[in-house]
This record gives structure tokens, C-alpha cells and sequence, in this order.
């Protein structure tokens, strides 16, 4: 599953790493707009399987973050 940036934002902060397992609902990172800090989720569980971010970037609107393999 891919899990994409829903706005314009700068990554403050990567939480994982490629490889990690995480559940569904876990934090993967945190973007900052605006002074304001919004988490991006795992929708379902399972193996980051591509981290396509890092701390210091900046997304657009529908900018791969992560995918999440199902284990």
C-alpha cells in the first residue's frame, strides 16, 4: 500500500526505517505546515517496504512517502 502526502508540507521527522514492521495506525512520519505537526499513519500493517523521504524534504500533494508491503 502506498501512503502518500495529503497537502504541501516539510518532513520534520522519519520514524522508520526500510525493513521495519509496523502495525496499522502506527506513525511513520511527521510533516509540518503551516508551524503545525501532522502525523502520516500506516493504513494497514505489515513491512516498509520503500522509504521514498527524508527529514529536511519537502512533498507536494500526492508525493510517495513510504510503501507498506502486507507480511
Amino acid at each position: 500500500m502506498e501512503i502518500k502526502a495529503e497537502m504541501v508540507a516539510n518532513v520534520w521527522k522519519v520514524l522508520v526505517t526500510e525493513g521495519t514492521t509496523v502495525q496499522a495506525d502506527e506513525e511513520l512520519a511527521i510533516l509540518e505546515s503551516m508551524k503545525m505537526e501532522i502525523p502520516v499513519v500506516a493504513e494497514t500493517g505489515g513491512v516498509i517496504t520503500r522509504l521514498a523521504v527524508a527529514e529536511g524534504d519537502t512533498v507536494n500533494e500526492g508525493d510517495l512517502i513510504a510503501v507498506v508491503s502486507a507480511e
